[in-house]
């Protein structure tokens, strides 16, 4: 028998990857990184929306 003859009557098997994933913790949105959040990374709309953050921390105090 053939290898096609084999994967027709038995199918294909497909081998996980070598690497269990891991969930290292890391932020990987931009939105959520510190110094996004803070503003301190330059650039004019983390600016702005890190006063809005401060803004509304400080609206009930």
């Amino acid at each position: 028998m053939s290898e096609i003859d084999d994967i027709i009557e038995s199918g294909m098997v497909f081998r996980g990857s070598s690497k269990p994933k891991t969930d290292d913790g890391k932020v990987k949105t931009k939105a959520k990184k510190k110094k996004y959040i803070t503003g301190a990374h330059g650039s004019g709309s983390a600016k702005q929306k890190a006063k809005y953050r401060q803004q509304r921390a400080n609206r009930h105090k």
